[in-house]
């Protein structure tokens, strides 16, 4: 893998002699009290700022500070003019622009696409404070406020959408977010290695449109380098042929058995081609919006392009003009992660905010990020586009030194850290064994179907950091709230024991996702008998430490690859497990996902694309996403009506009784069952969900 230059190590910009601000400014007034005439730069962010490392625009603005950078921001400006994006005067460099910590549409709408009421990212949780497609709103009114500075956007808005992407909520391919917004450049992933190189360079009077080297950046170009070499994506994995060819993208490190047909590890290239000078054009944004072939096969490709070991840069044509994107950063060192979360964050929100309650904010007020990335590859989530799959670690040192600042300048803090995780609980320091395997390698994921041969697992680094965390003075009890991957926890049975005598609240939320091996092979999870593993030594080690305690699964309905008799056995399940879920999640087609590829093109871009290729269902329209979701919580009596049609029509008319063998009841509240009919809606709606679920 390349080399990046040390994110602390560029000289100063010579602003720094104004020192740190005690919270980054968000008026004209706090700048004049750090005696700032102006900005080098301004954020503008969908969210309420919190300075806290959690929270996008402070750990940017943190880093950017820490470079000599005078960093302003403004947050949730009215976007009905561009007036609010002047408040701070206009900025030396640049202009930031980031929708927030979430897409503003998974921000706004349901996975029914309802208007949300409420909005942790805003205080006291008050909808309506950002537009929808933020980035392309707050771009363009900060264009509107000063014509002739540059705007980069970046966050996990610009991430998803920096290619042609399919848009859930318009149910279209829309195009990228890069020319829809008129930003100069847009930023994908983490971002501080291209945010601080950029800053840099344009501070050193380099033109923004000369800026085009730099990882982890996309821009708008007429012009291809005449050095460079173009390969078009349908020849390295032509869609519409059938039948076994040449496979361009074998990965020369892997076994027989890890080039599998669905967990295919793209990698090598026409030989004498030069990777760092080829760039691989993608079907157009006029074809993929079209063609849903070219979409699932676009969809493969740029997932088997973002390993930084040998991603090479893409191309996309939008009209007469190219986006280009360069490919992933690099990942950063430990060393440089420390940096990053020891820097001076207040850890609260802004003083302008008063008392006002900061929902996302109290959420994860007293939990640690211990890491970053995640190599699950689950095809539903966005983790893996915007952080990768190479986990990025933290040093022990730096998460218990953040445990004690916690305990010691958190107003509120009682002993309790709420969490010490990531993406995923348990990833942290695992990592492929060979570094040279890692960086060739392109397979979608480290887990799936089963647990690289090369991955390192060892479980040990994690408990010792669990034990020295619970030892600290002043710490009464350290929480384990992050996803846990249990298909690696049950490699390590000191761990899940640690685990359950130390670190669970009574309750451990774990995520299944589904039993049936149809739709867990489009979600890339594994199959039931993990979590069934799992559960019996957590059983086990909770009995042995004299706790009653429980696993709380979670499970997704509707997604691709998911049919009726699929949600009747996962009821069914559940039922014979005695879960009674409250909170159930349906699929939500976010872009860029490899499942989202799925649902639009009904298409499985996991194995080679071709019209002949495996077809893949999609659970479209209200009543059968509110089926799969009814299936789910099969006890509610409100889901009872919709369930005992599709038994019928299913020939399952045998689940439909009155006895413990049935899944629902035959009767309905309000029925002769429920007494006078006297009693209210709401009483004889619980009576009939006690009456069933006390049979």
């Amino acid at each position: 893998m390349d080399t990046a230059k040390d994110l602390f190590s560029y000289r100063k910009h010579w602003a720094q002699r104004f020192g740190i601000a005690p919270i980054l400014p968000m008026s004209r007034e706090e700048m004049n009290e750090l005696d700032w005439d102006s900005c080098d730069i301004i954020i503008v962010t969908g969210d309420a700022y919190i300075d806290h490392p959690s929270f996008g625009m402070a750990l940017i603005g943190r880093v950017l500070e820490s470079q000599g950078f005078r960093v302003g921001i403004i947050a949730q400006p009215d976007w009905q003019s561009a007036e609010a994006f002047r408040k701070l005067g206009k900025p030396n460099l640049f202009f930031g622009i980031t929708a927030g910590n979430m897409d503003s549409m998974v921000n706004r709408y349901t996975s029914d696409r309802r208007l949300r009421h409420d909005d942790a990212y805003t205080p006291d949780g008050k909808e309506g404070k950002r537009p929808d497609r933020s980035v392309l709103v707050y771009a363009q009114r900060a264009r509107e406020a000063f014509s002739d500075v540059p705007v980069i956007i970046g966050g996990i808005e610009a991430s998803l959408r920096r290619i042609a992407h399919y848009d859930y909520w318009s149910d279209k391919v829309r195009r990228s977010c890069l020319p829809d917004s008129k930003a100069d450049l847009l930023l994908f992933g983490n971002a501080e290695r291209a945010i601080v190189e950029i800053a840099h360079r344009l501070a050193a009077n380099e033109g923004i449109k000369d800026i085009r080297d730099v990882r982890g950046t996309a821009f708008m170009t007429t012009n291809i380098p005449d050095d460079w070499t173009i390969i078009d994506s349908t020849d390295l994995d032509q869609p519409g042929r059938v039948g076994k060819e040449t496979d361009f993208y074998c990965n020369p490190y892997a076994s027989k058995d890890d080039c599998s047909e669905q967990t295919i590890t793209l990698h090598t290239r026409p030989r004498g081609l030069n990777r760092s000078r080829t760039v691989l054009r993608l079907p157009s944004y006029e074809k993929v919006k079209t063609d849903k072939i070219l979409y699932a096969h676009t969809s493969r490709v740029f997932h088997l392009e973002t390993n930084p070991g040998n991603a090479r840069a893409l191309i996309q044509r939008h009209g007469n003009r190219d986006i280009w994107l360069n490919p992933p950063p690099i990942p950063m060192s430990t060393r440089e992660l420390d940096r990053i979360y020891e820097l001076p964050y207040t850890r609260k929100p802004h003083p302008a905010y008063g008392d006002a309650r900061m929902p996302a904010w109290e959420m994860i007020r007293f939990s640690i990020n211990i890491m970053r990335g995640c190599f699950g590859g689950c095809t539903f989530c966005s983790i893996t586009e915007h952080e990768g799959r190479i986990i990025q670690n933290r040093s022990e040192k730096s998460i218990l030194n953040e445990i004690e600042t916690i305990r010691d300048n958190v107003p509120a803090f009682t002993g309790n850290i709420s969490d010490l995780g990531g993406p995923t609980a348990n990833m942290w320091r695992l990592k492929c064994k060979n570094p040279k395997i890692e960086s060739s390698c392109r397979r979608l994921s480290c887990v799936y179907p089963g647990i690289c041969k090369n991955l390192d697992t060892n479980h040990e680094p994690l408990i010792q950091l669990y034990r020295k965390a619970r030892k600290l003075k002043g710490i009464k009890r350290i929480f384990i709230a992050s996803g846990l991957r249990y298909d690696l926890a049950i490699r390590s049975k000191t761990y899940i024991k640690e685990l359950a005598t130390h670190h669970v609240g009574g309750y451990l939320k774990i995520a299944p996702e589904h039993i049936e091996e149809g739709p867990l092979s489009k979600m890339m999870k594994p199959g039931i008998d993990a979590y069934d593993r799992f559960k019996q030594l957590f059983d086990q080690y909770s009995k042995e430490a004299g706790k009653e305690q429980y696993l709380i699964p979670y499970f997704i309905s509707a997604h691709p690859g998911t049919t009726d008799e699929d949600m009747l056995s996962l009821a069914i399940w559940l039922k014979s497990n005695d879960f009674r879920l409250d909170q159930v999640q349906a699929f939500l087609p976010t872009p860029l996902a490899i499942a989202s590829a799925m649902y639009h093109t009904e298409c499985n871009p996991l194995k080679k694309v071709s019209r002949q290729s495996e077809k893949v269902g999609a659970v479209r329209g209200t009543r059968q996403r509110r089926l799969h979701k009814a299936f789910l919580r099969y006890h509610a009596p409100e889901n009872w009506p919709i369930l005992r049609e599709a038994l019928k029509r299913m020939g399952r008319a045998d689940l439909i009784g009155n006895g413990k063998k049935h899944l629902i009841p035959s009767w309905q509240p309000g029925e002769k069952y429920h007494g006078n009919g006297q009693t209210s809606q709401k009483k004889r709606y619980q009576a009939a969900k006690t009456r069933f679920t006390q049979r």
